[in-house]
This record gives C-alpha cells, sequence and structure tokens, in this order.
C-alpha cells in the first residue's frame, strides 16, 4: 500500500544574467528562486494496482518518484510504503521496491550485463537458487540471451531498457515505479516492453506506478490515471471516467464522389480535401447511422470509418482545461 499524504517539497534554483560580470557578481552575491515542485500531494495506490501517473513536463512526477523510492526527503507531510518511510528506512524499504529511470542506468557501463545482475544480486542479498530462478524467468519473458554477456555501452537504446527492467525485478520487488520505461524506444522494443510490464502486474501482483509522456504506454498498461500539474493532483480516475468527462464526440472519414461536401445539419466538417471529409459529431444529439444517412443523402459514400478520441487526444484537453 502506498500512502501520501500533504506531501510538499520546493527546490531553490541559482539565477543569473549573461555575461562576463555577471558571472563574476555571482561569486559574491548570488540570487536564488524558489520553485514549488510538489504542493500538497496526497493519494493512495492499493496493491496489485497500475498506475498512469501522467503531466506536462515539471509538473513533479519525478519528484513524487524520488521521494517514494527515498531518495529524496519532503519539506512536510508523510509518505508510507509497506507501512514504512522511504527516506527513513531506506535499507528495509528498497528491498521491497524496483526502479527504472528511463534516463538512469544502474548497469555497469563497462562490464557485461551479467555482471552487474550479480553485483545487484549480492546488494539485495538474493537467494543463490532464487536468483537463477528469477534471473531464467526474466532472461525468457524479456528475450535477453546474448545480451547477458554485452557490455552495457555496445546495447541499444531498447536493449539496454529491457536489461534495465529485469535488474530492477531481479530481487522480485512488490513495488515496480518506473519513470518513462519507453523513452526513445522503437515500436517493437515499446511491445516487448509493455508486455513484460502487464505480466508482471497481472501475474505476479507487482504494484505498477508509471510515469510518461507516451499515452500509448498510459492505454496499454493502467486503469487508473493521476493527473499531476503545478505540484498538485488535479485528476484521480480511471480511464473510463476520464472519456466520459468529454462530450460524446466521434470523428467520421468519408471518402466518396464528389468535390466538396456541402454543410451538413449535426456534423462539424474538420477537413475536406480530395474527395476525402473528416466531420465531428457529437453522438448526444446524432447517432452514427443518422450522420452517415445525412452524408449518404448528400453524396455517395465510398467508404466510412468511425473513431472515438483518443487518449492522447483526451489528455490534452485535460492540459488545457487545466491550464497546465
Amino acid at each position: 500500500m502506498i500512502e501520501l499524504k500533504n506531501v510538499c517539497k520546493h527546490y531553490k534554483v541559482a539565477k543569473r544574467s549573461s555575461g562576463l560580470s555577471e558571472a563574476v557578481k555571482s561569486l559574491f552575491r548570488r540570487e536564488y528562486t524558489s520553485i514549488q515542485a510538489l504542493d500538497n500531494i496526497s493519494f493512495t495506490v492499493r496493491d496489485g494496482e497500475a498506475v498512469g501517473y501522467i503531466g506536462p513536463n515539471g509538473a513533479g512526477k519525478s519528484s513524487t518518484i524520488k521521494i517514494m523510492s527515498g531518495i529524496l526527503t519532503p519539506d512536510s507531510g508523510t509518505c508510507f510504503i509497506n507501512g514504512r518511510v522511504p527516506w527513513r528506512d531506506r535499507t528495509a524499504h528498497v528491498q521491497e521496491i524496483g526502479v527504472v529511470f528511463g534516463q538512469r542506468s544502474q548497469l555497469w557501463w563497462d562490464v557485461p550485463v551479467a555482471d552487474s545482475f550479480d553485483l545487484l544480486r549480492d546488494i539485495y542479498r538474493v537467494d543463490g537458487s532464487a536468483y537463477r530462478r528469477t534471473l531464467g524467468r526474466l532472461t525468457e519473458l524479456l528475450d535477453l540471451g546474448e545480451l547477458l554477456r554485452t557490455p552495457a555501452r555496445q546495447l541499444s537504446l531498447g536493449q539496454r531498457m529491457r536489461c534495465e527492467i529485469a535488474a530492477s525485478l531481479l530481487h522480485e520487488p512488490k513495488i515496480l515505479f518506473l519513470d518513462e520505461p519507453t523513452i526513445g524506444l522503437d515500436a517493437v522494443s515499446k511491445a516487448a516492453v509493455r508486455s513484460f510490464i502487464r505480466a508482471v502486474n497481472k501475474e505476479q501482483g507487482t504494484t505498477v506506478l508509471l510515469t510518461t509522456h507516451d499515452m500509448q504506454d498510459i492505454e496499454a498498461l493502467t486503469e487508473r490515471i493521476l493527473l499531476i500539474g503545478k505540484g498538485r493532483i488535479l485528476l484521480d480516475g480511471t480511464l473510463d471516467e476520464l472519456k466520459r468527462r468529454r462530450p460524446s464526440q466521434r470523428k467520421l472519414t468519408v471518402a466518396y464522389n464528389g468535390d466538396k461536401l456541402p454543410a451538413i445539419e449535426g456534423l462539424s466538417i474538420l477537413k475536406d480535401e480530395h474527395s476525402r471529409a473528416e466531420l465531428l459529431l457529437d453522438t448526444e444529439l446524432l447517432s452514427v447511422s443518422e450522420a452517415i444517412a445525412r452524408i449518404s443523402a448528400q453524396a455517395e459514400i465510398k467508404d466510412v470509418s468511425v473513431a472515438g478520441e483518443s487518449v492522447e487526444e483526451l489528455v490534452v484537453s485535460l492540459y488545457r482545461e487545466y491550464r497546465i
């Protein structure tokens, strides 16, 4: 169980103008500005949940992860994870968590990945038989194979991220914190990482807290979303609940015979070029079948497709709604 209540964190950041004279002045007198990274953050994550923690750059996502990992100490507020305070009981706490930072590595750069794994086994004091069993399962599921014999510096980004995720799970943690785990990965690597994380969550009951800007990660891996902006939790709900907040809109893409569609009652024409039009439909005012009937009354339809608002479009609209 993860419980945060009224957690606050601010940073002092040095500021100065450009130029040599300003650089000299800063040697004797520095000016600082205070940035409120987290402002009374409160939420709870139950055991076995997979939660997407989303927000724009600078919203406070990574600061929250670092506090829950025990790396940072908040200015005020409380954080209990499985009954422990992360920054006070770090040794016992890290035995039960795995952390992956997409832009940080826990692998030693110049040695084979297997050597890094062996060192992590010793750091976490994992029993030999349990380690071999876990490593074998991770190797199979993440298709590590020959990667174990390769120095980390010679791995591609996708290969390294698969090894990073395996490294975070060698001690079989109860909670997995993922901070942009698919950043920069190609489509094949993303699919492999998503499939594995989903399996760990569903089959082993591992609690997953995921921060990412890739909305396909959110849709594939989580059911609940926490939206953070300007250091505050703005929204907490399931994907279905978030979709119900939006008007019941559908986008119709129509290929037809003719030059341009005329205005059609109940439909907004977003784009109409080369006998292909995109129209916006509010299903609370007009059903899809009625909309298609009205279009066919104006032009001969060659093809039509209907799509709802994507998760990415939904999140962008939420950012606009909350002005973050």
